[in-house]
């Protein structure tokens, strides 16, 4: 006990020694930092929070210390996010490195991919991107058809994917490719990273109904990537998949919690309370005064309040080993339908100010609600749609059986 007591002391005294007022405030959309060989830091504070956490590897405070992470225990990594909630700190690095790819690396990457790809991870040093669908394969992901053929010691990789994530800003990818055509379908998925400056990759963004555009297009033309550059079994990459799969699902389901995050992280202080934005209402009547509006708002955080706990002994139960599992299909569903309702309460909210598009009649934050709005309705597709997570809550939690397999066992009889 006296060891934690002490690791929170000094662990509170770094904190106030070492990050910068600015980064003590609530995220905005164009200060997220997801580091890369490109990156670019609109707010200076944010170049130095990020310097100043990956030295200790708190970026990634659970990772092993010899791959560059924090090597924290269970019980000082709750001291250090409590600490870092205690000044409102921001999140030093967002980055699918972290979330997605390095825990699957730390699991099933060899020695070499560790040491290469892990430490870089945690520094920010390089920015990742995810390419799983394709055009025909969406959901049935597994139905998936670029291609991977080795030649010597090298791959070559001709295809395309599709809503790959800042692919036209993101340094590297990992990617699912099939490598065997012959066998069914899970059975010849292999997993592999490559650089996105190789020749022969191409992107084109995809614009969405909110103005944005975070996704791509991705192209494979003859790309040469090292055979060394596989991980794990070659066609065993399915299984691989799968878990980095629970992963991003636990961190997308992250889009529910009362913290008001929008589009992969940023907020502004509109998002921060539906309170908040229904005072700032312009009209003539109170909109807090209207009962129904209350009572939603108000079981809207009761509900929030309680995923948030839900999802907090989740992460306790991944810290001891069990990592994600079926679990993370509950989370993603039930957060993203949360962050769905959060839009909704705040555009009802704003009232007439949370229709508009552009003018001088609404300000910057009532602009993004709008957008985020319409942005909030993609999290029930990404990341494998709300029907994937509810057919998996029904096998593996529910214990449900397989319509489809029963269907064929009776027609065989």
């Amino acid at each position: 006990m006296q060891s934690l007591e002490k690791f929170q002391k000094s662990t509170r005294e770094w904190l106030q020694a070492n990050c910068p007022e600015s980064m003590r405030t609530a995220m905005v959309a164009e200060e997220v930092v997801w580091g890369g060989r490109n990156a670019s830091f609109k707010n200076p504070d944010s170049k130095l929070w990020l310097e100043r956490m990956a030295a200790r590897g708190w970026t990634c405070p659970t990772w092993p210390a010899e791959y560059g992470g924090g090597g924290l225990n269970k019980e000082e990594a709750i001291i250090l996010n409590q600490e870092l909630r205690r000044i409102n700190a921001r999140v030093a690095l967002t980055s699918f490195g972290i979330s997605m790819l390095g825990p699957v690396l730390l699991e099933s990457g060899s020695v070499d991919q560790i040491m290469e790809h892990i430490p870089k991870i945690v520094a920010g040093e390089i920015r990742w991107c995810q390419g799983y669908s394709e055009p025909g394969s969406g959901s049935d992901l597994a139905s998936l058809s670029t291609r991977a053929e080795l030649h010597g010691d090298t791959y070559t990789i001709n295809g395309s994917k599709v809503w790959t994530s800042y692919a036209d800003q993101a340094d590297w990818i990992f990617c699912l490719v099939r490598t065997d055509f012959d066998v069914p379908k899970h059975a010849g998925i292999s997993f592999i990273l490559f650089d996105m400056a190789s020749p022969g990759i191409s992107t084109k963004p995809i614009q969405l109904i909110s103005g944005g555009s975070p996704f791509c297009e991705t192209f494979f033309d003859d790309v040469k990537v090292p055979e060394r550059n596989l991980v794990g079994r070659l066609n065993e990459g399915w299984s691989i998949a799968k878990r980095l799969l629970q992963h991003e699902r636990t961190m997308i389901s992250s889009f529910g919690l009362s913290s008001g995050q929008s589009d992969r992280g940023g907020t502004t202080s509109m998002l921060a309370s539906i309170e908040r934005a229904a005072m700032h209402y312009r009209g003539d009547t109170d909109r807090l005064s209207d009962a129904v509006l209350r009572d939603r708002i108000a079981q809207f955080k009761i509900d929030s309040a309680a995923f948030a706990y839900t999802s907090q002994r989740s992460i306790e139960e991944s810290k001891q080993g069990q990592g994600p599992n079926a679990t993370s299909s509950m989370l993603k569903n039930y957060g993203c339908e949360l962050n769905k309702r959060r839009y909704e309460l705040l555009m009802q909210a704003l009232g007439s100010q949370g229709l508009g598009w552009e003018g001088d009649g609404f300000d910057s934050d009532e602009l993004q609600v709008t957008r985020q709005w319409l942005r909030s309705k993609a999290n029930s597709i990404e990341g494998g749609t709300s029907e994937i997570q509810l057919n998996i809550i029904a096998k593996r939690v529910l214990g449900l059986p397989d319509i489809m397999s029963a269907g064929k066992a009776q027609g065989s009889k």
